[in-house]
C-alpha cells in the first residue's frame, strides 16, 4: 500500500469532548485526481479530508487523523452536526456523476479496505458508523454513490450490509402524499439509525430524500425514495444488527 504525504493546510482542532467515532467516505467528484488534490492542499478551497486514494491505489495522507479535517459540511448522524469533529475522513478518486461516473478499480478499493482496517484499529468506530457521505447530508450528497462497493467491505469488517431479503408480498410500499402510523413508525426507524429526519408522520420530500440514501447505500438497483417492502426489509435487518450490539 504506497502512501504518499500532502500536506494540507485545512483543518483545525476537534471541538467538544465526543469521541472519534464515524468514519465518511466520499468521492471527489472532479474530472482528475491532480483536480480533487489541488483542491484539497489549496488554503483558498476551504476543503480538506485525512485521505485521499487515487484510482491506481496510491493513498495520499492529507491531514493528520486527531485533527479536524473539512470534509463532511452542513451533515448530521444520530443527532450529532458537527461530524467533522468526530469523524474521519476519506475521498476516493473518481470523476462522480457530474464528469462521467464510473465503477471504482479493484486496486482502488483493495488500497480503501486497507486503509479502513488500519482506521479502525485506531479510533472506536462501529461497523454502522462507516458511512456514505449522502448517509450525513442526505439530498446535498450523493457520494460515493450506487457503483461503491459497500457489500466487498462490510466482508472485510468494514461497515454494515443487510442479509439478503425476501420481500412478503404484504408489505406495501410507503410513498409521498401518504400520512399516519405507518410512515410515523418508517420515519422513526430510519432517526434511530442515525438518519436526520423528523417524525412528522408525513412521507414529504425529505422522507422521500432520505429514503434514497439509504437505498443509494444498501440497495444501490433501485434508489427512487419509495419505501417498498424490500427497503422496509433492509431497514428492519440494519435495525436488528444496531440493537444486537446495543
Amino acid at each position: 500500500m504506497k502512501t504518499v504525504e500532502r500536506p494540507s493546510p485545512n483543518f483545525n482542532e476537534r471541538q467538544g469532548d465526543a469521541p472519534v467515532d464515524i468514519l465518511v467516505l466520499h468521492y471527489t467528484g472532479m474530472q482528475s485526481a491532480e483536480a480533487a488534490l489541488k483542491l484539497l492542499t489549496n488554503v483558498e478551497g476551504k476543503v480538506s479530508s485525512h485521505y485521499a486514494v487515487d484510482e491506481d491505489g496510491t493513498i495520499y495522507s492529507l491531514v493528520p487523523e486527531n485533527m479536524r479535517a473539512w470534509h463532511a459540511g452542513v451533515s448530521s448522524w444520530g443527532g450529532a452536526t458537527d461530524i467533522n469533529s468526530r469523524s474521519i475522513g476519506i475521498e476516493i478518486v473518481n470523476p462522480g456523476h457530474e464528469f462521467g461516473y464510473r465503477p471504482f478499480t479493484a486496486i482502488q478499493i483493495a488500497a480503501v479496505i486497507e486503509l479502513c482496517k488500519g482506521i479502525l484499529r485506531r479510533w472506536p468506530i462501529t461497523p454502522a458508523r462507516v458511512l456514505a457521505h449522502s448517509d450525513v447530508a442526505p439530498g446535498r450528497k450523493i457520494d460515493p454513490g450506487e457503483l461503491f462497493p459497500w457489500d466487498e467491505l462490510a466482508r472485510h469488517g468494514i461497515g454494515r450490509w443487510p442479509q439478503p431479503q425476501t420481500v412478503s408480498s404484504g408489505l406495501p410500499s410507503v410513498g409521498p402524499g401518504e400520512s399516519g402510523e405507518r410512515v410515523l413508525r418508517l420515519q422513526g426507524d430510519l432517526a434511530r439509525y442515525g438518519y436526520g429526519l423528523e417524525t412528522t408522520g408525513v412521507f414529504d420530500e425529505r422522507s422521500q430524500i432520505v429514503i434514497s440514501a439509504l437505498q443509494r447505500h444498501f440497495r444501490r438497483s433501485r434508489f427512487d425514495g419509495i419505501a417498498d417492502g424490500e427497503t422496509q426489509l433492509i431497514l428492519a435487518d440494519l435495525l436488528n444488527q444496531l440493537d444486537a450490539v446495543a
